[in-house]
């Protein structure tokens, strides 16, 4: 055996060695994986409230829910399209100087056709990479158009049926042949709520999930019934929903809608992030 041979094998050795003892990368570290608060968790607290815990959390990211009451000096003025453009710029000062970016904002739900282009219009003015909705079907051309003209996705939230979206069918029917910003805001509780099977309903969206309200939820003969619990400890099987998720390549934000508990949520959320960033 040569000299160099001997070196050689001696490397290989070593970064095998280093190789094992080194810990193994969580699956939300292997994917770059984000996860926001969606502010209507905080709803019970005004928008400036809501950045503060999402900053104690040790979150980058929210979406905000049109309609959250903005607090501080704005009172009881809402979050949404309706916000001047001085208003706007302080609520994104605001969110900087706690470390946090708004990435999104929904669920919006327009009562006039006219309502798309100012929503999209805030959209870009606030920097927001997405749009959670339920668009009427009648509305969908325009939808998409906006989306192409703005570069800002749609991404469609499941409410419970009998909501047109309930299922993933009527989404990818909707969808269909339109463009890739159009998908899924895959609230993963509301299916089971729903009776469908969330890993099944997280397959079929292959390709199409934008965004998640994602959730564990308590059984249906729990007490309260099967509202949220600490991810892990409820229903849903959260690893197996992250393992499709990474098949997938998913690269959208995992939004934390945390809808129990609502006066004392941070410890909870806490821990389902603990969770969340410990899943091999």
């Amino acid at each position: 055996m040569t000299r160099k041979s001997i070196l050689f094998a001696a490397a290989a050795v070593i970064l095998a060695a280093v190789a094992a003892c080194s810990p193994k990368k969580s699956i939300a570290e292997r994917n770059d994986w984000k996860l926001a608060i969606q502010s209507y968790t905080f709803h019970k607290f005004s928008f400036e409230e809501a950045l503060d815990k999402t900053a104690e959390l040790g979150l980058g990211y929210i979406e905000a829910y049109p309609g959250h009451r903005l607090g501080g000096k704005w009172g009881d003025q809402a979050f949404g399209y309706s916000m001047d453009e001085d208003t706007r710029k302080e609520i994104l000062d605001l969110a900087a100087s706690k470390g946090v970016k708004i990435v999104g904002s929904g669920v919006f739900v327009p009562s006039d056709p006219s309502e798309w282009e100012k929503e999209f219009e805030f959209a870009k003015a606030m920097g927001l990479e997405y749009i959670s909705a339920e668009p009427p079907m009648a509305d969908w051309d325009l939808v998409e158009k906006l989306s192409d003209e703005y570069g800002i996705a749609v991404s469609v939230h499941n409410h419970p049926k009998p909501s047109t979206y309930w299922t993933p069918d009527s989404l990818l029917a909707a969808v269909s042949g339109r463009s890739a910003r159009l998908g899924s805001c895959a609230d993963v509780g509301h299916w089971k709520r729903c009776g469908l099977d969330h890993l099944d309903c997280l397959r079929k969206l292959d390709g199409r999930i934008i965004s998640l309200h994602f959730k564990d939820i308590a059984s249906e003969n729990a007490e309260g019934g099967p509202h949220d619990v600490i991810w892990g400890t409820g229903v849903l099987d959260v690893p197996a929903m992250l393992g499709i998720l990474e098949e997938q390549g998913f690269k959208g934000y995992f939004a934390i809608e945390y809808e129990y508990n609502w006066d004392n949520s941070v410890p909870d959320i806490r821990k389902c992030i603990d969770y969340f960033r410990n899943i091999p």
